[in-house]
């Protein structure tokens, strides 16, 4: 860990002991940064039955949610409730997977309505979204407020994150933030020890070194494919296979 990343955890615990015994006081120090987790959609098991079983994705219609979930209650439990959560969703493969599930899987239903509830339950600020245009504008539209952190779960290649593969058409996706995008993004927007981390497969090969070219921020990404159904709920999130990169 380098001095710097050490002294913002320990800026970090210290803002959750202010959580804990000055709520008032931590909310004021909180209010000037935002954390923002961002989810991917599912595939669709329309599509998915055209592959081979050792190649389907989202059997499970809740990996990106499940994780996201998880990383929220570590948040909460080593900051308190003052820190200033965001969780993007990308609706649109959420409402085509509930359908999906409604007229085929109703055992394994997906619903908007529980990851609302997963939303409210811990307190933290909902925000679907439909495009990248709009993800990038919320980023960037802070109100002078700093982002502390970023973590993307969803499916993703070596160039961007893909919001949408295999929900709309098979095994490829049409909304996606590409490493082309990235200069769109404003530098200034992270604070100066930022975490960001991408869980989705081989964004350190590639778009991690964009990612820091653009925003000024390092982000940790894959090399290889990672793991979401190793996830052990309030123990571990996705596991990689290959290593974690800058």
């Amino acid at each position: 860990m380098t001095s710097r990343a050490f002294l913002r955890l320990c800026l970090l615990t210290l803002l959750g002991f202010l959580a804990a015994a000055d709520p008032a006081r931590a909310e004021r120090a909180y209010g000037q940064e935002e954390y923002v987790i961002a989810s991917g959609g599912p595939a669709l098991r329309a599509w998915e039955e055209y592959r081979g079983p050792g190649d389907q994705h989202d059997r499970y219609w809740g990996n990106f949610i499940r994780a996201a979930r998880i990383r929220i209650d570590q948040l909460r439990a080593e900051h308190g409730p003052a820190l200033n959560v965001t969780w993007l969703v990308y609706r649109p493969s959420y409402e085509s997977r509930e359908r999906e599930d409604v007229a085929k899987r109703p055992q394994y239903l997906c619903t908007l309505a529980e990851i609302s509830t997963l939303a409210a339950e811990r307190k933290v600020r909902l925000v679907w979204f439909r495009d990248t245009a709009f993800l990038i504008g919320y980023l960037n539209d802070r109100g002078g407020r700093k982002l502390s952190g970023f973590e993307f779960y969803g499916h993703s290649n070596k160039y961007c994150f893909l919001f949408d593969y295999s929900n709309d058409i098979l095994g490829a996706s049409t909304c996606y933030l590409h490493c082309a995008d990235l200069h769109r993004l404003r530098r200034g927007l992270f604070t100066r020890d930022a975490i960001v981390h991408s869980y989705g497969c081989h964004t350190g090969e590639y778009m991690s070194r964009i990612w820091k070219r653009c925003t000024g921020a390092p982000m940790i990404g894959a090399v290889g494919k990672t793991d979401f159904s190793a996830i052990k709920d309030n123990v571990t999130l996705p596991l990689v296979n290959g290593r974690w990169t800058q």
